[in-house]
């Protein structure tokens, strides 16, 4: 197909405003402006500076530099006002056409401020401040540069008397094509900022404490660490499979092993299952391993970290979710496992065998099957009859063994181990144990796993030799703790599905959503 063709079959399938925002990018280029010039432009400023800085210091504001959005205009002849948006806000810009030209060439204000120039498109001013009439700080232009022309329109965002009108809000639009959901929905953007905050705080509380930060492997020859279906790979050269990491725990325990005395890791860990409001196929976990501690002290390190993160965006202890007010302050409730499900169901299931446990799960209307061991009994009750009511944070504690693993046995009750979960609106933030140093009660934990997994358990662990060789050497006692950042993230922003809170979340084909939607 010919150049020409191209164009034409291109042409065919666009707007009516991406056929004129051509044209308008044609007409610049003919008049010897580069509507993608390649050299810095210096800025000196921004709007949420000047707003907040302009009144009592007029002086350092004479000669201001800022570039961004174009997000409105209102032409009215010889003097224009528009609205530019850059990285840190919105800011009131006004033109004079004497001004920008003072010769007999009017050509930049009357060609291509008001006619080539569109909502969207990115420009520098350069000018002084000064208050309007009516009160609002603004940047009077006197020189402007095209930066970037816009060639899609962007989704028109009204607010009248504090009220959004034609929002974008179509979830599939807005995750797919983030990118615009960033420009005209400023919420989008402050939950990223808080994002941003909250892991920031965690790495600094860390570190003031004197844990090193590490990386450890996202591929893996043995995946391990959590009960979880892995996404699988090949490695041409080594000639051998290897697993995108469910988790990173083995590999931050050897460096517990290895003589350091507290690591942890903001790792991004890849889970082959389902998804929905509260999963995601690749998500992020902070892990963090201390020597010499146990879960109780892991619980009061927790709850005093995200307390303090709360503090550090909100300036309070208690938040809004939905409908429900959400106290973090210090210290939580703290229950057991078998007591909570005893609270909400009335059951005490602590002394029952798999077979007991199975029937009375069944008569709650729990939904199993006879691939699930004893453990994944346990979880499937509490997640159907208690966790959905637990609304303030809370610490679940004191596991049966079967649910884990990977935590040492408790030290006065038989049958369970020294294991935490923090539930929040209804959901796991965080998952601790007492870590499990002995090597041959370990060896006997993936044993048992396999097992399960030989009965069709497809999230079973596996059996790593390597990771039993280290725990040989010698683990010293040690506390373990993995906390969701995106639910967390949720949990702190008011966010009610986990696409809100990470910035490009795995969509679904177009094609497929496409052919769903036609059916």
């Amino acid at each position: 197909m010919s150049l020409i063709k191209e164009n034409q079959a291109m042409t065919n399938h666009l707007s009516e405003q991406e056929i004129h925002r051509r044209e308008e990018l044609k007409s610049l280029i003919e008049a010897g402006i580069n509507p993608y010039p390649p050299e810095t432009y210096d800025i000196n400023s921004s709007s949420v500076y000047i707003k907040e800085n302009f009144v009592g210091n007029e002086v350092e504001f004479q000669q201001v530099c800022i570039a961004g959005r174009l997000m409105s205009r209102r032409i009215m002849g010889k003097a224009s006002f528009a609205e530019l948006m850059d990285g840190k806000g919105r800011i009131q810009l006004y033109f004079n056409r004497d001004e920008i030209c003072e010769g007999e060439d009017k050509s930049m204000y009357n060609d291509v401020f008001k006619k080539l120039l569109d909502i969207g498109d990115i420009i520098g001013v350069t000018g002084h401040v000064f208050i309007t009439k009516v009160g609002e700080i603004s940047v009077h232009v006197k020189e402007f540069k095209v930066l970037s022309k816009s060639l899609r329109p962007l989704p028109i965002v009204k607010e009248k008397d504090d009220a959004v009108f034609d929002a974008f809000t179509d979830p599939e639009q807005r995750y797919r094509q983030r990118y615009v959901d960033l420009i005209v929905t400023p919420k989008t953007k402050e939950i990223f900022q808080k994002r941003a905050k909250i892991v920031n705080f965690m790495r600094n509380f860390l570190i003031e404490r004197g844990y090193l930060e590490v990386e450890t492997p996202i591929l893996q020859p043995i995946y391990g660490g959590a009960a979880a279906r892995p996404f699988k790979t090949h490695h041409n050269t080594l000639d051998m499979t290897l697993y995108m990491r469910i988790a990173n725990e083995l590999y931050l325990k050897r460096l517990i092993v290895g003589g350091y005395d507290g690591v942890f890791e903001f790792a991004k860990d890849f889970r082959n299952e389902g998804m929905d409001r509260f999963h995601n196929p690749e998500f992020t976990q902070l892990e963090l391993y201390v020597a010499y501690k146990d879960y109780d002290w892991m619980m009061n390190l927790y709850e005093e970290m995200v307390e303090g993160i709360v503090m550090e965006l909100y300036g309070a202890t208690e938040i809004k979710y939905g409908d429900h007010s959400v106290n973090f302050k210090r210290p939580w409730k703290r229950i057991t496992m078998y007591d909570v499900i005893k609270e909400y169901t009335g059951t005490d299931i602590s002394e029952m065998t798999e077979e007991e446990m199975a029937k009375t799960a069944k008569e709650m209307h729990v939904d199993i099957d006879k691939t699930m061991g004893k453990g994944k009994i346990i979880d499937e009750i509490f997640g159907e009859k208690c966790e959905p009511f637990l609304i303030q944070p809370t610490f679940i504690t004191d596991y049966p063994v079967e649910m884990s693993p990977l935590a040492k046995k408790h030290r006065t009750k038989e049958g369970l181990v020294e294991r935490f979960e923090v539930i929040c609106i209804g959901k796991e933030i965080c998952n601790a144990f007492s870590e499990l140093n002995d090597p041959i009660d370990q060896r006997e934990r993936f044993e048992h796993q396999l097992e399960l997994g030989k009965r069709g358990d497809e999230e079973a662990m596996v059996l790593d030799e390597d990771f039993l060789r280290a725990l040989e050497y010698g683990m010293p006692p040690t506390a373990g703790i993995g906390i969701g950042i995106d639910r967390l993230t949720m949990l702190l922003t008011d966010s009610h599905s986990i696409q809100e809170v990470i910035l490009f979340p795995q969509m679904r084909p177009v094609n497929k959503v496409e052919n769903e939607e036609q059916k």
